[in-house]
């Protein structure tokens, strides 16, 4: 791979690019797997009186993710100050713990608590307010602690809506799981420096890119699916 700059988007499988990134040399890798949940979907909700709530999953969470495939190379790219940050579910975060854990010399973890869920319309069990974000880093890692307060591993605001949701040409949403760039940027500020490297290997429709532009970072993201990288693309370029 060539010298990293500003902005690098690579259409391709992350398990083939990852390979390419030199060691050593990315310094925050914030990215969003699939969850591994398809088996636990009950399809979309249907209603008499309001429109149906998507509940589907994308055809990329059908594919079980195993933890496993991705720390040879996250350990090999990570810089000695780096940090990682990985989205998961209560289903996979023990398996997270498992691989990376005895690989780092911390690992801990976020709640991300959504202040806007989707609605228990049937009342019949918990809200599915929080997601978790898997954490780990070495002993000389970047890390901007603010103050006492902020510094919480709970962070809490909305899922996409309105203009930060990215729809398709049917106006729909584009990619279901879009995280929050408030949320992202939060991660970034504290876990890297201006200038540093940040990695999202499934970057979707760029959401990690603009919080990490916006922050003056520099920003490579790896995306499969060509509709979520082109779209990416035309999102992140107004931020150079």
């Amino acid at each position: 791979m060539e010298k990293i700059k500003k902005l690098t988007l690579i259409n391709d499988d992350c398990f083939d690019s990852l390979k390419k990134i030199p060691d050593n040399s990315i310094d925050l890798i914030l990215t969003d797997p699939p969850y591994n949940i398809a088996k636990y979907s009950t399809g979309n909700l249907k209603f008499d009186w309001r429109s149906d709530i998507n509940n589907d999953l994308a055809e990329w969470d059908l594919k079980q993710l195993n933890p496993a495939d991705l720390i040879c190379e996250f350990k090999r790219i990570l810089s000695p100050k780096g940090n990682i940050f990985i989205f998961c579910s209560y289903n996979i975060i023990g398996e997270y713990h498992k691989i990376f854990d005895p690989e780092f010399d911390t690992f801990q973890f976020m709640v991300w608590h959504k202040s806007n869920p989707v609605p228990n319309f049937r009342k019949s069990s918990f809200l599915n307010s929080c997601e978790l974000i898997v954490s780990c880093w070495n002993k000389g890692h970047t890390w901007n602690f603010t103050n006492q307060k902020d510094m919480h591993n709970f962070f809490e605001c909305g899922i996409c809506m309105g203009k930060e949701r990215i729809k398709d040409e049917n106006g729909k949403s584009l990619h279901p799981t879009q995280k929050p760039v408030k949320l992202l940027e939060k991660i970034i500020k504290i876990a890297s420096n201006e200038n540093d490297v940040v990695l999202d290997c499934f970057n979707g429709v760029g959401s990690t890119g603009e919080a990490a532009l916006k922050l003056n970072r520099r920003y490579i993201g790896i995306e499969i699916d060509k509709k979520y990288f082109e779209e990416s693309k035309k999102r992140l370029i107004k931020f150079l």
